[in-house]
């Protein structure tokens, strides 16, 4: 099998952040010597999660076996799990937002066998999936993201489950979201906000105003929170493609 050099589009802090996880995990189970540096086993699992790139894949590029390339990138991913922030945490900085963005979206999975695992297969784009809520700034940029659902769950009920409805209202944090989340400081922004009538949309920051990541005029604000704080990683690319 043949390998090739390749890129990350990711800074040495994300690198280094994720090798330190790495070397403090292997102090703490005194591992005296694994296949890959803590470095490899970072660039590895980033591999995976930006670029979208197989275990066997990785396998071959770093000259080892697919199990411990899966091993490896399993161990990564459950480090990065315990640094993420809880609801709690999260809505610190979220009051402080001029408005929020509640948006849910369904992150797909290889087909999971057995009546258990029927709940995890999402009706609308007929494949099995996970259902995640995300937070974000008014300018899409990531707050908090929940644990998964199964893909059958719907947003509403998923944002109810997390308690992130009654987080935001309790907050008092005006929150854009699509129609399904109305309700409670919840509600889906009009299409044209400078003629909507009733309550007028909060105005933009300037730094909102400056980002190339807000919504188009006439488009939803909730459109643009997803592609643009989770489009890059792999995981929110179709695996058909």
């Amino acid at each position: 099998m043949l390998s090739y050099p390749s890129s990350i589009s990711l800074s040495t802090r994300s690198l280094n952040h994720l090798a330190d996880l790495i070397r403090a995990r292997r102090k703490e189970l005194r591992s005296r010597w694994r296949r890959l540096t803590t470095s490899r086993q970072a660039l590895l699992a980033l591999a995976h999660l930006r670029n979208g790139d197989t275990p066997a894949q990785l396998a071959a590029g770093f000259e080892i076996g697919s199990t411990t390339a899966w091993r490896y990138i399993r161990e990564a991913v459950d480090l990065l799990a315990t640094t993420a922030p809880t609801l709690a945490q999260a809505m610190t900085s979220i009051a402080r937002l001029a408005y929020a963005i509640l948006d849910g979206t369904l992150v797909r999975t290889d087909r999971l066998g057995g009546t258990a695992n029927r709940r995890y297969y999402a009706g609308k784009p007929r494949h099995h999936a996970v259902n995640i809520q995300v937070i974000a700034d008014c300018a899409g940029r990531l707050k908090w993201v929940s644990p998964a659902l199964p893909g059958s769950t719907h947003d509403l009920t998923a944002a109810r489950e997390h308690g992130i409805i009654d987080a935001l209202a309790e907050m008092n944090v005006m929150t854009f979201a699509d129609k399904t989340s109305d309700g409670r400081n919840c509600q889906a922004p009009p299409t044209n906000p400078s003629r909507a009538s009733g309550n007028a949309a909060p105005r933009p920051t300037q730094t909102c105003s400056n980002s190339t990541a807000t919504s188009s005029p006439g488009e939803s604000p909730t459109r643009s929170a997803i592609p643009h704080s989770l489009g890059a990683w792999g995981l929110q690319r179709d695996r058909d493609q």
